[in-house]
């Protein structure tokens, strides 16, 4: 096990160094100057100049690299051109919501792909079957934006059952982790279908049947855990996504995570955090495909044993 987690780190860090290579030189080929949303339009050339020069921009692009490089293995992930504060201490202020956003939108899309997974398995060829797959495809198509508009439309503005924005409260995670869940949980249904589907035809399962287990024992208890392993791997792959892959969701709600922080630093070029941002995205990509890599062998002891 050892070995395992060393190798599997050695290659995270591989990635990770990757990852801030690529997004840094894409980001320097964008048409935009960093500088001059820094200086202003009425600023001399004198004056951009100067800036470039204290920013270091004034390097040749590999330089610039080499230097934020060597300021990220010792954990410092630069400051912020526009707002002089250090990204770290960006993320960090943050982070807690973005972490609040993804447990709840992962406990609603599991909670919402699991039980219309389940429920289109055992009825396959029905015609309830044929709705959950139809819904589910709605919802995995449905844009961010105009489902979160509408539920904030309906549930805030006309019942008022939740406030319409905000951060601090469980009635202000409702709707935005309903909004990611129901998007994800088109994704997990189809996933959770076709999986256990395979899983209902093995042998093993016949000889349940057989001994006497009830339907409900035969699919939780039996079908359900050989069925898990591609549903464990998507939730690894959603820590990650929801880090910053939530911006548009963040905006409907006003929800002040890391993914609105980097809109936010897209929209003024602000480098040093749309590269700090993208890095904890792909940590926690990468930390998410590592602790479902874990919880396979515990969910299918055959793994542990190959």
């Amino acid at each position: 096990m050892a070995l395992y987690l060393a190798k599997r780190l050695g290659q995270s860090v591989l990635i990770l160094l990757g990852i801030s290579l690529i997004t840094y030189g894409l980001i320097y080929l964008a048409p935009a100057d960093p500088v001059r949303q820094i200086a202003g339009r009425s600023a001399t050339p004198e004056t951009v100049a100067s800036i470039r020069r204290q920013l270091g921009l004034d390097l040749p692009l590999w330089q610039q690299y080499l230097r934020y490089l060597g300021q990220l293995l010792q954990g410092d992930l630069g400051r912020s051109y526009i707002q002089k504060t250090e990204v770290t201490t960006l993320i960090l202020s943050r982070l807690p919501a973005t972490l609040q956003l993804l447990a709840g939108a992962i406990v609603v899309e599991l909670i919402i792909g699991l039980g219309a997974g389940i429920a289109a398995a055992t009825r396959r060829g029905r015609p309830a079957d044929r709705l959950i797959m139809a819904a589910s495809f709605v919802a995995v198509s449905a844009p961010q934006f105009v489902l979160g508009i509408l539920l904030l439309y309906v549930f805030a503005v006309q019942l008022r059952w939740f406030p319409i924005g905000g951060y601090g409260t469980l009635a202000h995670l409702v709707l935005p982790a309903l909004t990611l869940g129901i998007l994800g949980g088109g994704w997990y249904a189809r996933m959770t279908r076709a999986s256990l589907i395979e899983v209902l035809r093995q042998d093993y399962i016949q000889t349940a049947r057989a001994k006497g287990a009830g339907p409900g024992r035969v699919i939780l208890v039996h079908a359900l855990r050989n069925a898990a392993l591609p549903i464990v791997a998507m939730v690894g792959l959603d820590i990650g996504m929801f880090m910053s892959g939530a911006v548009v969701v963040e905006s409907v709600y006003g929800w002040p995570g890391i993914g609105q922080l980097a809109w936010q630093a897209i929209q003024r070029v602000d480098i040093p955090i749309i590269v700090g941002v993208t890095l904890v995205a792909a940590t926690g990509i990468v930390l998410g495909n590592l602790v479902a890599d874990l919880a396979a062998p515990w969910i299918d002891p055959r793994i542990r044993r190959g």
